[in-house]
Order: structure tokens, then sequence, then C-alpha cells
């Protein structure tokens, strides 16, 4: 595509590095946090899921770097990324003083929710290994230079949990572009991880963006992540046309220079069970649209997003052009909200069968 150069994937170790924080997710299953005895465990994480997405149903070389303490919660998580695919590009581990009191391993309760009640998350991540991560602590130079690296993917879930996570980041996303990586970078704005921060989050974000060649986001991240006002959007921020949409994101690209294209999810939420869904992205000359999937039906919509990231980068990774890489993007989003958990159990099969058009009728 036009805008920038991807890196020859045979002279690199990964196809695609993400720095972010992977949490314990406990899930009530159809029952709720509160009056649940049961919980079935996963991991996740908004920057890991992208990761583990174009690992497990892509078949993409994807690593993660990020931090748990060295307990048997964090080794549990551990064993998950194991099964997860994802190779460790760097895992630092904190030695566990007992009880947690410095530093802790990140849990997320999670209800998928139904109907008139919506998904509920209910997270437990303060003083978290990942949140303790400073400048200088990674060899960024072994990973996108001697390593190599194509594509390296990072967001505002992770640069929102202290100071020091944003200031990695930039570090990170700094030293990928001296080595022709491609930076993506998913606003994810996340409200509750900003309650107590000192600067406004557009504030952090902005400068992040600045050093990216992808943004990805919606209605609320361009808004309360970003800074934008959203002219036409009701109080909830969900009645965006796409003759709106074309106007924030060619604002969005004149403001940032150095993005190649950004692009946005579409979602209607008439219930917690049904979805319209659709992705909309442009490039420094070009608007695209995605074909809508009205009326979806959610299992579990977490994760529905960052596997439409995953999506979106293998189609770019794999040449194809923007059109055809959108289409993965939502195809590969609606999928994952049919299953449990934040990670995409979708294959590539069933991906391109969906961005084919077919039915999906019982395949024996």
């Amino acid at each position: 595509m036009s805008g920038f150069t991807i890196r020859p994937v045979g002279d690199c170790e990964y196809d695609l590095v993400a720095l972010g924080e992977v949490m314990l997710r406990l899930d009530p299953g159809d029952r709720r946090v509160a009056t649940t005895r049961t919980f079935a465990v996963s991991e996740g994480g908004g920057e890991y899921n992208v990761a583990r997405g174009l690992k497990r149903c892509f078949g993409l070389r994807t690593g993660i770097v990020s931090a748990l303490v060295d307990n048997p919660v964090g080794r549990l998580i551990e064993d998950l990324i194991y099964q997860g695919g994802v190779a460790q590009a760097h895992l630092g581990w904190h030695q566990f003083d007992g009880i947690g009191r410095a530093v802790r391993n990140p849990l997320n309760f999670t209800e998928r929710g139904f109907g008139v009640r919506g998904a509920l998350g209910c997270s437990d991540r303060g003083h978290s290994a990942a949140s303790q991560m400073r400048s200088g602590d990674i060899d960024w130079n072994q990973i996108f230079g001697r390593d190599g690296v194509p594509w390296f993917h990072t967001g505002g879930v992770f640069c929102a949990l202290s100071p020091h996570t944003s200031e990695l980041a930039a570090e990170a996303m700094e030293c990928a572009r001296r080595h022709g990586t491609i930076v993506s970078y998913d606003l994810n704005f996340r409200p509750s991880l900003w309650t107590d921060a000192v600067v406004e989050p557009a504030s952090v974000n902005r400068e992040l963006v600045a050093r990216a060649d992808v943004l990805i986001g919606n209605e609320e991240d361009f808004s309360a992540g970003l800074g934008y006002k959203l002219d036409g959007a009701d109080k909830n921020l969900l009645a965006l046309d796409l003759a709106t949409y074309e106007k924030l994101l060619s604002a969005i690209i004149d403001d940032f220079p150095g993005l190649a294209l950004t692009a946005a999810t579409l979602r209607q939420v008439p219930s917690a069970s049904i979805n319209d869904w659709n992705a909309v992205c442009r490039t420094r000359t070009t608007f695209h649209t995605g074909s809508p999937m009205a009326g979806i039906q959610i299992f579990d919509r977490i994760g529905g997003g960052d596997s439409f990231v995953s999506g979106l980068i293998y189609g770019l990774l794999s040449g194809h052009d923007v059109d055809s890489a959108l289409a993965y993007g939502i195809a590969h989003g609606a999928l994952a909200m049919t299953t449990p958990g934040d990670t995409s159990m979708a294959t590539l099969a069933e991906v391109e069968r969906l961005v084919a058009g077919t039915s999906p009728r019982v395949i024996r």
C-alpha cells in the first residue's frame, strides 16, 4: 500500500512484536462476578491479543514484550502465553514479596453481558509488573535490529498504566522506526485507567500517535483519548455516519503527517447480544469503507477490536490492498466475538469464508 514500505519478513525473526500487559482473565461464564462460585481462566490484554490473533489464526511469528511477577499466578499466565504460541521477545520477571505489596500480577474479572445487560469488566491490576516497566529496561536494538521485526504494535491500554509505560512505548516506537519497522498504535481508551492521571490522556496519546505509522480507534478513542470534537455524535458517541467519519479521519491524517493509515471500528449496540459491526479507514489519499455486518450475534464482545487490528495487520503484511485488509479485520473481529475470552479462536479458513461472503452452514 502507499505510504510506507514493509521490511522484508525473510530478514526478520518475527513478523510482529507487541508491547503490553498480559492479564489473567477470570470469567464467570453465564453467571455474574458477584454471584458465581467458579471462574474459567484465560489470558488477555489489548496489545497481547493482537499478537496472539496473528499467531493462532493467521500463522504469523509474533512476540510479546511484557513483565510478570514470579509466583504461581505469573507462571499460570506464562503457561497460557505458551499455549497461545506467542514468543517471549522480552518477558521480565519481578521477585515476589509474598503478598504483593509493591508489585503483582494483574487480574481482570469480566462478565460477557446479555440482552439489556452490558458486558462488565472489573480490573484488579494496580502496581502490576508491566506498569512498572521503564525506559532502558529493554534492548530495543536487539529486537528491531539484530532480531528484526517488520511490524511493532502497542496501544493506549499499556501507555495508560503509568507515566513510565508511555515513556517506554515512545522509546520503542522511535527505535522501531529507525530500523524501518512499521509502528501501529491502538488508542483503546479506558476511562478507569485515567481516573488519577496527572496529565490529560489526549496529551499523552498525541505524543505517541506522532510516532506511529498506523492508528486505530473508535468514537470514544478519538474523542476522549485523542481530543477531537465529534460533530454529529449523540451523547453515547454511537451516531457517527460515514461522512462524519471521513471528515474525522481526514483531519487526523492531516494533523499527524507521519501516519500512513488510520482505521476505525464502527459498532452499534442495540443490545449486548446483537451488534452492528463495520470499519472504515483513511490513507493519505483515499477513504475506504468496509461491508457492514448488521445484527451479528455476540457471545463475548471483549477482544473484538483487538481481533480487528490483527486481521487488518495480517492483510497489510500479506500484501493485500487496503480494502481487502479492512475486510480481513472486520471478519476476524466478528468471529472473535462468537467465542469466549479476550483472544481469537477463529481459523484463517473461517475468516476467508466470511470475507468471501459464504454462509455459516455446518461444515462436515
